[in-house]
């Protein structure tokens, strides 16, 4: 970084998954060792047409608030659109996946004498890169951290545009993982989540091919002061022997799973070319609640696929009390030009706004369920506020006094309100 008191920062606006969060501040990180002032970075998501038309106005926006900026947008959006970002006359340069988490990419655009020279596409092949380098960032969020351990994806879910933004999967080793947890839990981190894109098929590029469960394991063995290991979205389908066994054994493993079940029919879920049949996540649920009893899940549900009817769209909804879910991901189907589901017959907008909103309310009356069956429990909260934690399932907790910042907690609760536990 510049020396002197003049220095700008700058500008990061994350949207989209935590994954790319957690890039934003290896970026960051990268951007501000480089040099480069006072700039805007846009890091944008693929997901849905929305989230596209949702980085435009933010590109828009932040142009506007900071004139005569470079504005650089970077991203899964960025990586399958570049053409569109760079026809936008606040954009400066568009950055791919790959070439935004390299330290010459940020050097690059912070010579002055080079901006007004370089390409204004820096966006290569995804799917030529091979390795996921581990980025050793300070620590996402300030008491509980965040590591990628996985990028990518091999799958090809008619829906999904994301592998085109995001390349195959590939995995960062094992090693480098419980090195990196070690070193945030010598600065003080209680909770370590481990992030990817695909995360149940971290390792399968690995020499051996190890397995989720492999890793899970592995760092509660060789980082034995972590307090808590948290693992974000998988696939259930392909959760393995010694993560279930994990599950069954390891109080550390906290007992919140998010599950990318993304419907509840088996119809569509061989037309979204998914990998799991209803029965198979119902089963997953089951035997995972049987090992560990206080597990609650989350799930992502796409409402209104393509060819979906109201009877189809039904076996999504009652999978939220078949299979137990907590917490509810609603996406409303949005076709994504490329995809097969683009070119599917699609649903009329109104059906899929009511399904969406049918799901959300099942959602918000499971998560009400559980709450409520909280009332007298004492939980371990890790407080991320004076007056805010969340328990080991990650239900988040208000407090009525002042609690110490970054500690875990004995807390007894007393009710519920606005969608969390209170305690006093």
């Amino acid at each position: 970084m510049r020396d002197g008191a003049n220095f700008r920062p700058p500008v990061f606006s994350t949207l989209g998954c935590r994954l790319n969060a957690y890039e934003s501040e290896a970026m960051r990180e990268l951007a501000e060792a480089a040099g480069l002032e006072g700039a805007v970075i846009v890091n944008t998501c693929a997901v849905t047409a929305e989230a596209v038309r949702k980085a435009k106005q933010e590109i828009r926006r932040l142009a506007r608030e900071n004139p005569g900026a470079q504005v650089i947008v970077t991203g899964c959006a960025a990586q399958t659109e570049p053409e569109t970002f760079a026809a936008m006359p606040e954009v400066s340069r568009v950055v791919g996946n790959h070439e935004k988490m390299r330290a010459e990419t940020w050097k690059g655009l912070s010579v002055p004498d080079l901006i007004g020279t370089t390409e204004k596409v820096q966006v290569d092949d995804i799917m030529s890169v091979r390795e996921t380098a581990g980025h050793l960032i300070d620590g996402f969020g300030r008491h509980r951290a965040y590591v990628q351990v996985q990028n990518g994806c091999d799958h090809r879910c008619t829906f999904c545009i994301i592998p085109y933004g995001r390349g195959n999967s590939r995995s960062v080793p094992a090693g480098v993982v419980v090195e990196q947890i070690k070193r945030l839990v010598g600065k003080g981190f209680l909770e370590v989540v481990l992030t990817g894109v695909d995360l149940t098929s971290w390792g399968a590029d690995l020499p051996g091919g190890p397995r989720l469960g492999d890793l899970v394991m592995r760092i509660l063995r060789l980082v034995p002061d972590l307090p808590r290991l948290r693992i974000s979205s998988i696939d259930s389908i392909e959760a393995d022997e010694m993560l279930m066994q994990a599950i069954a054994t390891e109080p550390r493993l906290m007992p919140h799973l998010h599950l990318s079940l993304q419907a509840g029919d088996d119809m569509i879920l061989k037309r979204m070319k998914r990998r799991h049949l209803r029965d198979d996540a119902i089963r997953f649920c089951e035997e995972a609640r049987r090992l560990r009893p206080d597990m609650v899940f989350g799930a992502d549900i796409i409402a209104g696929f393509p060819t979906e009817t109201e009877e189809m769209f039904m076996n999504s909804l009652k999978l939220v009390q078949d299979c137990g879910l907590t917490f509810l991901h609603v996406f409303p189907f949005s076709p994504r030009k490329g995809t097969p589901a683009a070119r599917m017959p699609q649903v009329y907008g109104a059906e899929i706004k009511d399904r969406a909103a049918r799901l959300r309310a099942a959602g918000d009356a499971a998560l009400a369920r559980h709450l409520t069956a909280q009332q007298g429990a004492l939980h371990r909260v890790l407080t991320e506020g004076p007056r805010m934690g969340r328990t080991e399932q990650f239900t988040e907790v208000a407090f009525a006094e002042d609690q110490p910042e970054g500690r875990i907690v004995e807390a007894r609760i007393t009710g519920h309100g606005g969608g969390m536990l209170t305690a006093g």
